[in-house]
């Protein structure tokens, strides 16, 4: 294919629309034109001459997507119903309830179909049977589900909801017939034109006038060059060529071309309430809605992608211009030879010069290219983000976890006593509360000093006449006092004197007997009341008058005071303090090495995870909403029959080798999920998916504070963490259209995926891989003007083919295996390399049936015979719709003497 804009070229898939590929003109620094004229640039080619650095070739996937004006069948669209089925989240009996107070929506068969979806039911049948359901049909009875939930809710027999639950419950019923209205009211297909920005220096040229030196005979100057460069940082970082902190190609220059339109296009993406575009292409733009017609080189599409890339790489060049500067500034040197610059000294005695000083500015020439046309298909899902974001609610929970150490035992519920809470298997019977404290925080604590002891001051008192008075002497332990006080008395009489006199000095106990005798009087009860409340040091004096042999003992009970019990709760408390303030300290810094190891697994992950992980994400919303919420990522008994076969299913161990051992008819279900995962994966091109992130929609209100607060390095994730939404624009593989309508429409069944449906190559899904394109990410072929691998269609030719024995110029008429997916028009290469002096390349005229090919001519003769020639088609560079030039500043400057002013820009 020419690479000049003035030579025709053809729309890939549509030959019969060639046209000549309009060029959008030369700009020139001094006066570039404005992008946004209503009608499209004369075509020009570029004026500079100099060559191309091809190998130094920048490339930009690029879009324009163009909304098919259609109406969507009643029919069909059974996905959607599909899905429409579980948001209603039907409990047991509702179905049947609905049929009796509506009659039956839809007749006897919806009404089987939709209880098959009722809570506690087998395996819903699937989204094939609702193919042939009218989509009013399943929006009646959506509304009668809702109306039957409020009138259960109002009379209180909801099925065990009521309230506040019954009430979210019927709300979720209108919210599904919402989404049902809105989902199938306008077609979800739309047409997608698969484009590419190419940028490659196409030499130096001298640019404006920096600065002009006048210097009068023999005058001499000192001459400062100064240069900088100031990038703006705006609003998000733009990540350039780093991979993992190692840059391929060492350090780029911030006024590069490539470098500038990607950022102006994500700047641009700030102010406009997508915010971020991400997925396969990063450069898309809109156009108008169109029908199912061809598009040519000429369309509304090509004039306005046009359009879009012209304005975008002029903004980007202008912004390069305004980030690099240079300046020139001169001093004149009078009586001194010292000078830290360039000296220039005027060597004419009479004739004064002038020294010019002119910027170099580096050419690029920038090539619209248009490789393909896709169908698409464009869905909006809740949260993309929503299984990431449970990391951060952990690093939220965590982060509230820390704070300032609080402990709010009283000391007053430090007691002894023993509480029916406080017990506990496992610990002895009858726990006493200080004990289940000291248990709960980890510290032994000690016992309570005891409530009450006792002292047996005594003395044997010898016998005699008269008076006598005996001390007795004992100490009261500190923190106890007295509190009861017995006196007991042994006593013997003399035989010259009947009569005994005894008593306690002080206490108003005294008595008189004329009999042996053993009393015991307690001193501390009234009427005596004495000694009680004493603490330390006692002195109590026993009085005795004429007795005989005698005994006198004294039972004295002290009771711990409230002072003591205080000083042990105190201590105990600052035990319980000290071990509950350990474990806190222990606790936190585990919280605090807790968050700093998942800010570090959050954080530090490369570019290149981080994409792959949200592209993970976008692909299992993209099945949640193509299959219903419900859908089981593996085939259903699958499960079962790894759990049954004793493996690690919650680590994933489950297909290790040797290890799992299912019985006979476990996976009978298998074969056929691995048909829908395989049809999923590449009927899509997932390298070309585009996703539209949107703020706050869907999110509950009550997590915007959360989820404003979310930040990350990566400002891609953190903007895909920050969506509440995202609206996809999936691009079906060439070849599999077909197949997808009959899949979104009809849901998926086995005949919708013929035996000789051409499945990807192992090579064309690898290259497909290669080509994904992730922001912030350096692409895996730079520097590509080659053509797309993934898109190579083969065949073989097994008779012998050879010129058209009429006349070699003549088209040729191969049969082949079969011709499905060959266009009219693309070239075609014949026979392998073993043979290099009989392999040529011709182009396809016409497709007569599914077994044979017309091509333009033949020049050599090919056996097939024996080894079957191959016939490739290979994929298509794209064709060229535009070509331009733009400049961005470089680091060079230019020096002439006495220029001609009019050769002055």
């Amino acid at each position: 294919m020419s690479d000049h804009a003035s030579e025709p070229a053809t729309t890939a898939g549509h030959p019969s629309s060639a046209a000549p590929a309009a060029a959008v003109g030369v700009r020139t620094p001094a006066n570039p034109p404005t992008p946004s004229t209503p009608t499209p640039p004369t075509p020009a080619a570029p004026t500079d001459p100099s060559p191309v650095l091809a190998p130094a070739s920048r490339h930009i996937p690029k879009a324009t997507l163009v909304a098919l004006d259609i109406t969507p069948p009643s029919g069909g669209q059974a996905l959607l119903k599909h899905s429409f089925a579980h948001q209603l989240a039907l409990r047991p009996g509702e179905v049947e309830a609905v049929a009796q107070a509506a009659g039956q929506p839809g007749g006897a068969a919806l009404t089987r179909l939709l209880a098959g979806y009722e809570e506690g039911a087998a395996a819903p049948p699937g989204p094939a049977p609702f193919a042939a359901v009218p989509v009013d049909v399943l929006v009646a009875f959506g509304l009668a589900v809702a109306q039957l939930r409020r009138s259960r809710n109002g009379n209180g027999n909801g099925n065990g909801s009521g309230g506040q639950d019954g009430d979210a419950h019927a709300d979720r019923a209108v919210l599904a017939v919402q989404n049902l209205v809105f989902n199938t009211r306008s077609s979800r297909l739309s047409m997608l034109n698969l484009e590419r920005l190419e940028m490659a220096p196409a030499g130096i040229q001298r640019g404006e006038l920096i600065a002009t030196i006048p210097l009068a005979p023999l005058e001499e100057t000192a001459v400062t060059h100064k240069e900088w460069s100031v990038t703006s940082r705006e609003f998000t970082s733009i990540v350039t060529d780093s991979l993992e902190s190692y840059s391929e190609t060492g350090v780029t220059d911030n006024t590069e071309l490539s470098q500038s339109t990607a950022s102006q296009q994500q700047h641009s993406n700030q102010f406009n309430i997508t915010g971020t575009v991400s997925g396969g292409i990063p450069v898309i733009n809109g156009s108008a809605s169109s029908g199912f017609t061809a598009q040519d080189s000429s369309s509304t599409s090509a004039s306005e992608s046009r359009k879009h890339a012209s304005g975008l790489t002029q903004k980007a060049s202008s912004r390069a211009k305004q980030e690099h500067k240079v300046t020139i500034s001169t001093l004149t040197v009078t009586g001194t030879e010292e000078t830290t610059t360039r000296t220039v000294k005027n060597p004419s005695q009479t004739q004064a010069v002038r020294i010019d000083y002119f910027s170099l500015l580096r050419t690029w020439r920038v090539r619209l290219y248009r490789y393909g046309l896709r169908a698409a298909y464009d869905i909006v899902v809740p949260e993309p983000s929503a299984a990431i974001r449970k990391d951060y609610v952990e690093l939220a929970a965590l982060r509230a976890a820390l704070g300032p150490f609080v402990f709010n035992l009283p000391h007053d519920d430090i007691t002894d006593d023993v509480r029916p809470a406080d017990q506990a298997p496992g610990f002895p019977p009858n726990r006493k509360h200080y004990r289940y404290l000291g248990d709960l925080y980890g510290v032994q604590v000690p016992d309570p000093p005891e409530a009450t002891k006792e002292l047996f001051p005594n003395d044997n008192v010898p016998a005699g006449g008269g008076w006598h008075f005996y001390p007795m002497r004992f100490r009261i332990e500190d923190g106890y006092a007295i509190s009861a006080v017995t006196a007991e008395f042994h006593l013997g009489m003399l035989s010259d004197n009947p009569r005994m006199h005894y008593g306690v000095e002080g206490s108003g106990f005294e008595r008189d007997s004329g009999d042996p005798l053993h009393d015991a009087v307690v001193l501390s009860d009234p009427p005596y009341n004495a000694f009680k409340g004493r603490t330390g040091e006692q002195n109590v004096l026993i009085f005795l008058h004429d007795v005989g042999p005698a005994w006198v003992g004294l039972k004295v009970t002290t009771a711990r005071t409230p002072e003591l019990f205080s000083r042990w709760q105190s201590q105990v408390w600052n035990m319980l303090h000290d071990a509950a303030q350990t474990r806190y300290l222990a606790e936190q810094q585990d919280i605090a090495n807790r968050i700093s190891a998942l800010e570090d697994r959050l954080a530090g992950v490369d570019t290149l995870t981080l994409r792959r992980e949200e592209n993970d994400e976008i692909m299992k919303c993209v099945l949640r909403h193509l299959l219903g919420t419900e859908y089981e990522f593996m085939a259903p008994g699958a499960v079962d029959a790894l759990r049954a076969a004793g493996v690690d299913t919650a680590h994933g161990a489950g297909f290790a080798p040797g290890v799992l051992h299912p019985p006979d008819g476990a996976w009978a279900g298998l074969r056929r999920h691995e048909d829908l995962v395989r049809f999923v994966n590449q009927a899509v091109e997932w390298e070309n998916v585009v996703t539209f992130l949107y703020s706050y929609f869907w999110d509950a209100p009550d997590s915007w504070d959360f989820i404003r607060r979310i930040r990350h390095p990566d400002p891609t994730r953190q903007a895909f963490l920050r969506a509440g939404g995202a609206r996809i624009v999936l691009t079906i593989r060439k070849g599999w259209e077909d197949a997808w309508v009959r899949f979104c429409e009809g849901g998926f069944k086995d005949a919708d995926i013929p035996a000789d449906h051409p499945y990807l190559t192992v090579a064309q899904e690898i290259a497909a891989y290669d080509d994904r394109y992730y922001p912030g990410i350096p692409p895996a072929n730079p520097g590509r003007g080659t053509v797309r691998i993934e898109d190579t269609v083969s065949t073989e030719c097994s008779v012998v083919i050879g010129p058209n024995p009429a006349n070699p110029a003549l088209p040729v008429t191969v049969p082949v295996t079969s011709s499905r997916g060959f266009t009219v028009g693309a070239p075609v290469v014949i026979d392998s390399t073993r043979h290099r002096d009989l392999q040529e390349t011709c182009t396809v005229v016409a497709v007569p049936d599914p077994g044979r090919l017309t091509v333009d001519r033949l020049l050599h003769r090919h056996d097939g015979t024996v080894t079957p020639v191959p016939v490739v088609q290979p994929g298509e560079k794209g064709e060229l719709i535009a070509e331009w030039n733009e400049y961005t500043p470089s680091s060079g400057t230019d020096i002439q003497l006495n220029t001609n002013l009019p050769q002055m820009s």
